[in-house]
This record gives C-alpha cells, sequence and structure tokens, in this order.
C-alpha cells in the first residue's frame, strides 16, 4: 500500500510490527521531500544517532495515517464518499491530545538546539500531525461536497481546537517551513465560517470570523483582508445579532457595542490597508463602507474615506460627484454645490460631460432660491444633455427648470422679470407634465408652483391628481392640499383633511399636520381647542426627545440617524410656543405670553419670530419703544423677516407724517421680498391714503383685499 500512495519502491529493514504501531511520519513523496533541510540540519550537528532513528521513523507507516493517505486519493480523483467512508475510520478523538501535545512540544524546541538536547519519547512528528489535520480537512470538504454542511462544520472545527489548544497565543513565525500544517490551519480557517452560513448556522459563523481575527494566526495580508471582508458583510446583511464574547469586551471608545460598529471598524481598516497598498483595491470594500455609513448617517466620515482613496482609482469627476454626494446627505449643500461646480465647470471641459453632476447640481440650486439663477443655466445643459443621451431624464430636466424659474421669480426684484419666470415656470412644468407618464413628483411641483401664484383651482386639480398617483401615501400632498382649502377660506373642509392625514401619516408628519391643525382652529376662531392640540404636540414632541435620549445609551448616535427628524421636531416646538405667544397675546394674557415666548426662545435664542412676537406682545400693550426694539432685534437676526418689516413699518405710520417716508421704504421692501403679503399692501394703501394719494390707495388696498382672500394659513413653501 506504501508503494503504491507514494510512486517509489523502499526496502524495509524490517516488517512492521502492527498496523497500530506509533507513527511519526508522512511517507508521501512530498513528505520526505520537505524532511531534507531537517536531516541536513542533524548532519551538521553530527548527532547520526538521532538521524538513524528519524529514517526509522519515516519508513513505519501506521493505520491512521495509510487511511488519511487513502483518502486524500480519493478525494482527489474526486469520489468523495469513498474518502468519506475511508476518512471516517480514523478515531480523530483519541489522537486529537497526541496532536496538541506534540504540536506545544515542537513549538517550544523550535529555538535552536543544543548538543544535550533531546526528543521526548513517544510524541508524534509534525509530518504526521499535518497529514492526520490534512484527513479531518478533507473528510469536511468531502462532507460540504456532499452538502453536509453541519457535520462538515463539526469536523473543521476540530481542526481550529486543536492549533487554538497547542498554540494558545497564536501562530509563531517560521512554523510553516517545517511542515504543512500552517497551510492546513489557514485552509480550515478560512472553511469554517462558510460551512456554518451554508448550514445557516450565522451566530456560529459569526464566532469563526472572529476566532480566526482575534490572534496573530501568521495569515497574508491578502488572506486576512478576505477574512476581514466576509466578517463584515456577514454583520451588515446576515440579519443576526451576535454580542461580542466577554474575554473580548473592552471598555474603551473604540469598542464596538453592536453588529454595525463592528463591521464599520472593519471596512475602516481595510480601507485604511487599501490607501497604504497593503492590499490591492477592491470596490466592494468601498460599497459596503458606503452602505454602512449611510445607514448610520455618518456621511461626513464616508466623506474621509474617499478622499483617501489614491489618485487614478476615481476619475476627478467621479470622485468630485461622490464627495458631493457624502456632504449633501450630511447636510452640507454649499460645500457639495462647490464640488459640482468644479466638475460642470471650465477644467473639466474637455471631457465628456458628467451628467449626474449636471443633473444633482441642478436639483440642489433649485432647492435655493439664491442659487436658483444657477440652476436655470445647469438644468437647461441637462436637457440639452439628455436630447443625445439619457432622454428619460428629460422631464426630470424640465421639472428642475421649471422649479428654478419659479425660485427665481421670487428673488427678483423687477416685476417684468418676474412675471416672465413664473410663465417659463408653468410652461416648463406643463411640458413636463405632458411628456412624463404620470409622474408624480412633476405634478406636486406643478401643484406647488400654482398655488404659490395663487391659482388655486388649478393647484387643487394637481394635487388630486398627485394623490391619486401616491394613492394618499405622502403627508406632504395633503398638507399642501389642506393649505390651498384653506387658501380657498374653507377652514372646516381643510381640517377634515387633516384629520384623514393624520391616521397614516409618520411620526414627524404627524407633528407638522398637528400643528397646521391647531393653525386652522385659530382661523376659525376655535382658540381652546388650538392650545389643545398644541398642548398634544408638544407632549408627543417631549415623548419622542426622552426616547432619543435613551437611544444615545445603546449604539450610534440616533441624532446622527435622524438629524433631519431632530431638527425638525426643534423647530416644530419652537414654533407651538410661538404660536401659543399669539394667542395668549390676542386675549390680553400678557403673563403667558411671556412663558410662552421664554419657552420658545429657550429652544433657539436667536429666533427672528420669537422676537417678532416678543414686538407683538410689547405693542399690544402699548410699549411701542419696547416693541420697536424687538422688531430691530429680530431685523438684526434676519434682516429680510417680512413680518418684522411690516411691524415696524407699522409703528413708523403711528409716529405721524414724519414717519411715513421710512415707513413707505419698509413696506416697498417687505413687498420685493414677498409680492403676495396683503398686510404690507394694506399699510402701504394707508401711508398712500395719508399722504393724499388716493388713487394709489385705493390700488393698494384692492390688492390686499385680493391676497388676503386667497391666503393660506401658512406659506405654500
Amino acid at each position: 500500500m506504501l508503494c503504491a500512495c507514494s510512486g517509489e519502491q523502499y526496502k524495509f529493514e524490517e516488517v512492521p510490527q502492527s498496523p497500530d504501531s506509533l507513527a511519526t511520519r508522512d511517507f508521501s513523496a512530498s513528505g520526505l521531500s520537505s524532511r531534507t533541510g531537517d536531516w541536513e540540519s542533524k548532519f551538521n550537528e553530527n548527532q547520526v544517532e538521532d538521524v538513524e532513528s528519524t529514517l526509522k521513523e519515516a519508513l513505519s507507516l501506521n493505520y491512521e495515517e495509510a487511511r488519511a493517505l487513502l483518502g486524500r486519493l480519493e478525494y482527489q480523483r474526486g469520489n468523495f464518499g469513498a474518502a468519506l467512508q475511508v476518512l471516517q475510520g480514523i478515531d480523530i478523538g483519541s489522537l486529537t491530545p497526541r496532536m496538541i501535545r506534540a504540536i506545544a512540544e515542537r513549538n517550544k524546541q523550535r529555538k535552536p538546539r543544543s548538543k544535550a538536547g533531546t526528543v521526548l519519547p513517544n510524541l508524534m512528528s509534525m509530518h504526521s500531525v499535518s497529514l492526520l489535520l490534512e484527513a479531518i480537512l478533507l473528510k469536511a470538504k468531502s462532507l460540504e461536497k456532499l452538502e453536509r454542511h453541519e457535520e462538515a462544520g463539526k469536523e473543521c472545527r476540530i481542526i481550529v481546537d486543536t492549533i487554538e489548544s497547542a498554540l494558545p497565543n497564536g501562530m509563531p513565525e517560521g512554523i510553516g517551513e517545517v511542515c504543512k500544517l500552517q497551510e492546513m490551519f489557514h485552509q480550515a480557517l478560512e472553511l469554517l465560517p462558510n460551512l456554518w452560513i451554508k448550514a445557516g448556522f450565522l451566530d456560529e459563523a459569526v464566532t469563526a470570523y472572529r476566532r480566526a481575527l482575534v490572534k496573530p494566526w501568521n495569515m497574508d495580508p491578502r488572506r486576512l483582508a478576505c477574512l476581514q471582508k466576509d466578517l463584515a458583510t456577514t454583520l451588515l446583511y446576515g440579519g443576526v445579532e451576535v454580542n461580542l464574547p466577554s474575554h473580548l469586551q473592552v471598555n474603551a471608545p473604540t469598542t464596538p457595542m453592536s453588529n454595525i460598529e463592528e463591521a464599520i471598524l472593519l471596512l475602516l481598516i481595510l480601507s485604511r490597508m487599501m490607501a497604504l497598498q497593503t492590499i490591492d483595491w477592491d470596490a466592494e470594500i468601498i460599497d459596503h463602507l458606503t452602505f454602512s455609513l449611510s445607514i448610520t448617517g455618518m456621511f461626513e466620515s464616508l466623506a474621509d474615506c474617499v478622499e483617501q482613496i489614491l489618485p487614478g482609482i476615481f476619475s476627478r469627476a467621479d470622485r468630485w460627484y461622490f464627495l458631493a454626494l457624502c456632504y449633501s446627505a450630511a447636510g452640507n449643500n454649499e460645500a457639495a454645490l462647490n464640488l459640482l461646480r468644479k466638475v460642470c465647470g471650465s477644467s473639466e471641459s474637455k471631457h465628456t460631460p458628467h451628467f449626474a453632476s449636471y443633473l444633482f447640481g441642478a436639483k440642489l440650486c433649485s432647492q435655493y432660491p439664491n442659487h436658483a439663477r444657477e440652476g436655470i443655466k445647469l438644468s437647461q445643459q441637462v436637457i440639452d444633455l439628455s436630447k443625445h443621451q439619457n432622454e428619460h431624464f428629460i422631464v426630470q430636466g424640465q421639472q428642475i427648470l421649471g422649479v428654478c424659474y419659479g425660485a427665481a421669480a421670487r428673488t427678483s426684484v423687477v416685476d417684468s422679470e418676474r412675471v416672465t419666470f413664473q410663465k417659463e415656470s408653468l410652461n416648463f412644468l406643463n411640458a413636463a407634465a405632458l411628456t412624463g407618464d404620470e409622474n408624480a413628483e412633476v405634478m406636486f411641483s406643478l401643484g406647488l408652483e400654482n398655488a404659490i401664484q395663487r391659482n388655486l383651482d388649478a393647484a387643487y386639480h394637481n394635487i388630486m391628481r398627485y394623490s391619486d398617483m401616491t394613492v394618499g401615501s405622502f403627508a406632504r400632498g395633503w398638507q399642501l392640499l389642506a393649505l390651498v382649502v384653506s387658501a380657498q377660506k374653507r377652514f372646516k373642509d381643510a381640517e377634515t383633511i387633516v384629520d384623514f392625514a393624520l391616521d397614516d401619516a409618520g411620526s414627524v408628519d404627524q407633528l407638522e399636520l398637528l400643528r397646521l391643525k391647531a393653525v386652522l382652529q385659530i382661523s376659525q376662531k376655535q382658540p381652546k381647542q388650538a392650545i389643545e392640540t398644541y398642548r398634544v404636540l408638544l407632549a408627543v414632541i417631549e415623548a419622542r426627545k426622552e426616547l432619543s435620549l435613551q437611544a444615545k445609551n445603546f449604539g450610534f448616535d440616533q441624532a446622527k440617524i435622524f438629524r433631519d427628524e431632530a431638527l425638525t421636531e426643534r423647530n416644530l416646538e419652537m414654533e407651538a410656543w410661538q404660536d401659543l405667544t399669539t394667542i395668549y397675546t390676542d386675549f390680553n394674557s400678557f403673563l403667558d405670553a411671556k412663558a410662552c415666548v421664554d419657552k420658545a426662545k429657550l429652544v433657539e435664542f436667536f429666533s427672528p419670530r420669537s422676537w417678532h412676537v416678543t414686538g407683538k406682545s410689547f405693542e399690544a400693550q402699548s410699549l411701542y419703544k419696547e416693541a420697536f426694539v424687538s422688531f430691530s432685534i429680530s431685523l438684526s437676526i434676519e434682516p429680510d423677516y417680512v413680518p418684522s418689516i411690516i411691524s415696524t413699518a407699522e409703528l413708523l405710520i403711528k409716529l405721524g407724517m414724519q414717519s411715513f417716508p421710512m415707513a413707505r421704504s419698509f413696506l416697498m421692501n417687505a413687498l420685493r421680498l414677498e409680492p403676495t403679503n396683503h398686510d404690507a399692501w394694506f399699510n402701504l394703501g394707508m401711508v398712500s391714503k395719508m399722504e393724499g394719494s388716493l388713487q394709489q390707495a385705493a390700488d393698494c388696498f384692492q390688492a390686499a383685499y385680493e391676497l388676503k382672500f386667497t391666503t393660506p394659513v401658512q406659506k405654500f413653501e
């Protein structure tokens, strides 16, 4: 059998005594060749007797080793069932203690031997250990091929347990030069978690990955990186929370508290290794890192990782675009726009236009009136590029262009230009609505623009179409519809719409709808009901704040994940106290009004509206000097805050003829900022009347009257 396995013929000096004799060497050709260096060292040390005993050991083969060799041959031939049958005859349980003892003792003796050094009797050789470990590994692989994954995992775990017991501090350097033990162990470390995953035991798989990573097993960096990546993906997408074992839990800021944290730490390590070129570039690592940091709201950290990517991996345009996405998601849209300007600027004019950057830049500009004119140029380029490629983006380009024209109209100081921009806005939005096949976003933008331009019937029709397209699943549609109906002075119907929307709205949307309901109740002269609605709103906000504080004790800071929601809740809390201040001021309950506005200032001290309602409260008490100071503070915080501009003008009107020119200047500025403000038109009419310009006053009063009866309870935007 030995000759058949090795392919060579040997002359035995004596017949083996029994198949159960102590085995010490693998008699395969590879086994003998790998021992050559060891024998030469013994000859150099003139230990002839040791060499003779070693040769005698090498020429003996016991029962277990014979089965291991036969199992290897059957596995190499693809006879996995036969290989399994042969390998099952090896009694690994009884051999494991000897293998552990052999590995541990041989590791102690790896230092250069002195002449007096001796080998312990009956100590299994390292080659025999390697052969038996290989047999266990092949048994596990055979079971895997036969789809008996759980049994395969148990067999493979024997290898890991054996080596860990023998080498509790990790794999020493150079051990792989002596035999195949290190290679067998590394293969087992890689195979074991995959077997548990196939068997459906994800918690066991995670444990196996961690066992492979927590100790120095002398693995190649690329091999180690593969294990780290596989563990990270299992933690991210496995759907099973596996806590760190007690011996790995350290009270330190870097200790992961959840699967996602552990996955992020692993991926950050891998990205750093790629930056240092320790391992090759792997796009999947960046994909997984993008996903994990995105779901935890750590977009700025993601931007840092992208900036560390070596040049040549991404083109400049792709890198800038990726960074712009990161900064925009982090709430820094100005930085995102600056990056997109680079992509769309002259430095990239010689390259193919980066379409996604033009589209993203136009969309960001459409959200800010002061960037609307830049957005017009970018969205026009989007439309031009879409005609030659990406034709399905023409509708989106037309929508953004229409929105940008509308925003530009609201910031224009020239009436003729404002009218032109408003007309262009509706033209492009209507074109997008006709071209787009039931595009809900286009219909919402068209409805909003019609509402802002006070085309209430058209706006009502557009929003109803939007609700039909989305099956009423978005609260913003119901909210805009309620505002349109309130502009038609159908307050009860608007409140009914809000009540209907409250049943299906999300948590933050519910808060916004509750405030809208309270404002509608005020418009219906129902202050007590409004106060009760505000009480409910503030109670819900307080409860959500307590939940957020509790969530900070677990894993990531939830304020990072739900940053926008937290900001919305904060603003709604402040606005609720400001609204209550107005209600109590109207009732001449000035102490309650002061308590409410103080609450609002605790939320945000530098809020222009808080100082404005403070001034209105002073004005109601005929404390005009204090009121004027409060309005001035409001305007110092936000110079374009229209309510305070109008209130300042009203105070100036009360001072007499000498202040009329200044009051007119304030009112004209208010109308420049907000042409549809009926209070500004009314007060301008009052100034014109007192100055004797009766025709101008009549025109102003007519405009105020018409606008008042189309004004919603809240701004459409």
